[in-house]
C-alpha cells in the first residue's frame, strides 16, 4: 500500500511541476517578445546619440539572465522556481561596452 501512495505522490509531483512549466515557458516567450522590442528600442538609441542607454542594458541584461533561469527550470536542469518565486536576478557584468569600429 505504501509503494502505490509513493508512486502516485511522485506522479503528482511531476504533473505539478508540469504545470510549473508550461507556466514557465508562457512567461519566456512573452521575454523573448520584450527582449527583442527592447533590443530594437536600444539600436534606435544608439543610432541617434552614439550613446548607450544604460539602464535599458541593465533591464535587458536581468531580462536575459531571467531568460536563462526560466530555460533550466523548464530543461529540468535546475529545480529552484524562477522569478516570481524567488527575487528578480541581478545583472550580470554590464560594464563592458559595446564598440561599432575597429578603432580604439
Amino acid at each position: 500500500m505504501d509503494q502505490a501512495k509513493n508512486f502516485f505522490k511522485s506522479r503528482k509531483d511531476i504533473a505539478i511541476r508540469l504545470l510549473y512549466t508550461i507556466f514557465f515557458f508562457i512567461v519566456f516567450e512573452f521575454l523573448k517578445t520584450i527582449q527583442i522590442f527592447l533590443s530594437c528600442v536600444q539600436y534606435i538609441w544608439v543610432l541617434v546619440t552614439l550613446n548607450h542607454l544604460e539602464p535599458l542594458r541593465t533591464l535587458t541584461d536581468r531580462l536575459a539572465v531571467l531568460s536563462y533561469r526560466i530555460l533550466r527550470y523548464i530543461s529540468l536542469n535546475e529545480n529552484k522556481k524562477p522569478f516570481p518565486f524567488t527575487e528578480f536576478p541581478e545583472s550580470v557584468d554590464v560594464s563592458e561596452s559595446v564598440r561599432f569600429s575597429d578603432k580604439d
